[in-house]
């Protein structure tokens, strides 16, 4: 069942996703050659939890970090450890938090001092698929929308989208009916109706789009073809006058 949200709640979703997207930034800061994947989510969870608000990826489903961070070719679920982060490396920080019983959802791939303009270009493309499917985010339209706009944009310019991981609703628990593809055919899928919140989240491969889970964690996913991927995620309201972005990339971006 598709749970729609008042007004008044998709503000309270609003003030978790401004706070997410501090815990983004403030983590962000912190990444640099010789830090560990698990210094990141420790900052980030001391972060969550000194402003009030709880990590819901920890515990969930037995993960046990407040952040998933991937890095290169892991394209999400990276469990935070004793990886050091190295020049050039491009890292995924996902987060989902719940501030005073509201959820949201977002990610931001970084990328690590001087990269190679392979990877800023996957970067650059997919954080554009995410803006281009979240234009289709508006009541009238339907889930299909969103994902064949972010399968073209990607496949356009030679990437390709992962298949077994989508979006999906959100706002009162971490996932929520519907699934939000990354690909698709227009006019299929739910009907996006007003008051729907929903976290759209491109992952995008640099080569195939095939990946694979790690046996020994049963979370991680990484290409099949060692490449490199990129995620980027905005939590976001259906509304009759078009998408109302409910995450923020401002504190990371303009500082």
């Amino acid at each position: 069942m598709i749970l729609l949200k008042t007004k008044e709640e998709i503000e309270l979703i609003r003030d978790a996703g401004r706070l997410l997207g501090k815990t983004l930034a403030e983590v962000g800061r912190h990444i640099r050659p010789g830090v560990t994947t698990a210094f990141l989510d420790q900052i980030g969870e001391q972060f969550i939890r000194d402003n009030g608000a709880k990590p819901l990826c920890k515990g969930f489903e037995g993960f046990p970090s407040a952040f998933c961070i991937s890095v290169n070719d892991v394209v999400v679920h990276g469990i935070p450890g004793d990886l050091f982060i190295k020049e050039g490396d491009n890292v995924s920080l996902d987060c989902v938090i719940d501030l005073n019983g509201y959820v949201a959802d977002s990610a931001y791939t970084f990328t690590v001092g001087e990269t190679s303009s392979e990877m800023q270009r996957l970067l650059k493309v997919t954080r554009e698929a995410l803006f281009i499917g979240l234009d289709k985010c508006k009541a009238g339209n339907r889930v299909g929308d969103i994902g064949h706009a972010v399968q073209m944009h990607c496949e356009k310019n030679g990437y390709s989208v992962v298949r077994e991981l989508c979006g999906h609703g959100v706002g009162f628990k971490m996932h929520e009916s519907p699934n939000v593809p990354n690909y698709g055919v227009p006019g299929t899928g739910p009907l996006l109706k007003e008051g729907m919140v929903i976290a759209v989240e491109p992952m995008v491969c640099m080569g195939s789009k095939n990946v694979k889970f790690s046996r020994e964690d049963g979370w991680t996913c990484r290409t099949r073809d060692g490449k490199p991927a990129a995620h980027f995620e905005h939590t976001v309201a259906i509304t009759a006058n078009g998408p109302d972005i409910l995450t923020t990339f401002d504190f990371i971006e303009n500082k």
